[in-house]
């Protein structure tokens, strides 16, 4: 799907065609869209490498001076499938005539900027307008860094009241997601140095500031990450040998419980042979055995109680 955006008197509006200084939005382009990308003057590669979802982050450029700049922006899955926060790439290609923004998921950061959400957005000023879609991707992560921690913090009460291996794979997905957050976001950070060093937005002093912000922010993602990672991989270390451990106190109980009871089934069946015993043609042998093996269980419940073996 393509959609053309450009600013006007009234803010952001959808056009028919394209102009001078307009956005085009792809989202899941179809060979005939991807064609009409190429007959723009869109390098064919560019548009496959935004549609690829293993592409790394990256920046470059044409000889006629067409620049890609490649990012993985955060997308949300469900809590339902195996990972539940991922990263998926988008591409930024930057022409002389127009800026392209080329996606094979929905993004809810160019949701954000075609609802007309974000303010001071220019068409017109492509490289203020890559400044903003880096900065606001940056948040992004941060926003998706609470939503997984508060997730986190859940799912340990419910470890914590329950000891089962499912709260267990729960945490297992959410590391997974950090895993990947953390692979894209330092992806990014080569890129931003990248883009910093090719002096891109110095020509303007507010784009100079904006692309520290975008790099400090960047690097607080990162740290934030590491840091969730750090006390997740702790926390389920921790939970994994707290489950062991309750497993050989549910054993030891039930061995101290089995060799109580075993007592009674040997003195039975030594007293049950058919041969000539002691006390067998006494009135009160049933008893007197009976109150013998009790004592015997007894004795053996002390001994275990004060080895701490129950």
């Amino acid at each position: 799907m393509i959609t053309l955006f450009k600013n006007t008197e009234a803010g952001l509006e959808c056009i028919s065609e394209v102009v001078s200084g307009c956005w085009i939005h792809v989202i899941d382009p179809t060979p005939e869209e991807i064609n009409r990308l190429v007959q723009l003057g869109v390098p064919q590669d560019y548009i496959t490498y935004s549609l690829d979802i293993d592409e790394r982050s990256r920046t470059e450029r044409e000889d006629d001076g067409t620049l890609l700049i490649l990012l993985r922006t955060p997308l949300y899955q469900g809590d339902m499938v195996d990972i539940p926060y991922t990263t998926v790439p988008l591409g930024i290609i930057i022409k002389e005539e127009f800026i392209v923004t080329i996606s094979r998921w929905q993004n809810d950061i160019l949701y954000e900027f075609a609802s007309g959400r974000v303010r001071g957005l220019s068409t017109g000023k492509k490289y203020r307008f890559v400044l903003r879609v880096l900065l606001v991707t940056a948040q992004r992560y941060l926003n998706r860094l609470r939503e997984i921690n508060k997730r986190v913090e859940e799912l340990e009460d419910q470890l914590q009241a329950s000891m089962k291996n499912k709260e267990v794979y729960e945490l297992l997905k959410y590391q997974k997601s950090l895993v990947y957050f953390n692979t894209a976001l330092k992806g990014n950070e080569l890129m931003l140095e990248r883009l910093q060093r090719a002096q891109l937005f110095r020509r303007y002093p507010e784009d100079e500031d904006l692309l520290e912000d975008v790099i400090t922010e960047n690097q607080q993602a990162i740290e934030m990450v590491n840091i969730s990672n750090n006390i997740l991989s702790s926390m389920m270390d921790a939970f994994a040998s707290i489950i062991s451990n309750n497993l050989n106190v549910v054993m030891k109980f039930l061995t101290s419980v089995t060799i109580v009871l075993s007592l009674s089934t040997v003195v039975t069946s030594y007293f049950g042979m058919n041969v000539a015993f002691p006390m067998q043609a006494h009135p009160l042998a049933y008893l007197i055995i009976l109150l013998g093996v009790i004592t015997l269980s007894l004795m053996v419940v002390v001994l275990f109680a004060r080895r701490n073996w129950f």
